[in-house]
């Protein structure tokens, strides 16, 4: 089960739902401890498009570990990692764990999907055995320390709704920390997961995927623990930018959008150069 000195299992305590932004860097993150959250949420998928690749497997574990770094030095808050598939098999789960706690994150989530792989609201996914995953878990939770092992099934999309519930079950009694049931479509499944599937539960809610939104407040009643929106910050910064580009490239300058950019003193604030510049 969840280690108890673990900083982000306290903060669920005290809270009882924890909502996590997903971020992507270093800045992304100062800006969501900025803003006031207690969590974020390193997303692979937002990682992987901001090299200029899509979430299908292509970045490889030192390039996503060494990006954990930069978030964790960044931000005090604690970090839910992305772990993918773990990058390959039980041995590569290991060594995925072993840098991931290096890098000083709170938690990460394992996936029973087949590696490569591909972003949760994609079609075309396949799954591993769950006798595979069952060993991935158990090697994640004996190298993991004081982090969480989040356990995620992609199953509802590949082999149904029932073999989700199935896979979520098996992986909390092998001792996964948290279950994650991806992109489920109803709120009828929503809440079954929630009370059909026992432990602490993670849910993705993002606008304009598989999943409907649902308020805080319902997925709170419903007994969900933790909260991760990864895509919207970064679409929303993708958005300003092709804005702000637009601009630039009609009139030469950025003039007419200022009031929709942080000025110089702003963003200078943001990432801390008075403190940086104090002896």
């Amino acid at each position: 089960m969840i280690m108890n000195n673990n900083e982000l299992y306290s903060l669920i305590k005290k809270q009882e739902l924890v909502t996590a932004p997903g971020i992507f860097d270093g800045l992304s993150a100062r800006l969501a401890e900025q803003a006031g959250f207690s969590a974020v949420y390193a997303s692979g998928g937002a990682i992987a498009r901001s090299t200029g690749v899509p979430d299908i497997g292509l970045l490889t574990l030192t390039e996503v570990s060494d990006r954990l770094r930069q978030i964790t030095g960044a931000t005090n808050l604690p970090v839910i990692a992305d772990a993918d598939t773990g990058f390959g098999n039980e041995i590569n789960v290991k060594r995925t764990v072993e840098l991931f706690k290096n890098a000083g994150v709170a938690a990460l989530h394992l996936e029973d999907q087949q590696f490569p792989k591909r972003c949760g609201h994609l079609g075309g996914k396949s799954l591993i055995s769950i006798e595979e995953m069952i060993q991935k878990i158990a090697v994640a939770k004996k190298h993991a320390g004081n982090m969480m092992i989040i356990a995620r099934t992609d199953a509802i999309a590949v082999t149904g709704f029932e073999d989700a519930i199935d896979r979520a079950k098996q992986y909390v009694e092998v001792g996964a920390d948290m279950i994650f049931v991806e992109a489920p479509e109803t709120l009828v499944q929503i809440e079954l997961i929630a009370k059909q599937v026992p432990g602490p539960k993670l849910i993705n809610m993002f606008h304009s995927g598989k999943t409907p939104l649902v308020s805080t407040e319902h997925l709170k009643e419903m007994g969900y623990q933790l909260i991760i929106i990864p895509s919207d910050l970064q679409r929303a910064a993708m958005a300003g930018m092709k804005s702000v580009l637009a601009e630039i490239y009609k009139t030469g300058n950025s003039g007419a959008l200022s009031s929709q950019m942080l000025s110089f003193s702003e963003r200078e604030q943001v990432v801390k150069t008075t403190e940086f510049l104090k002896p």
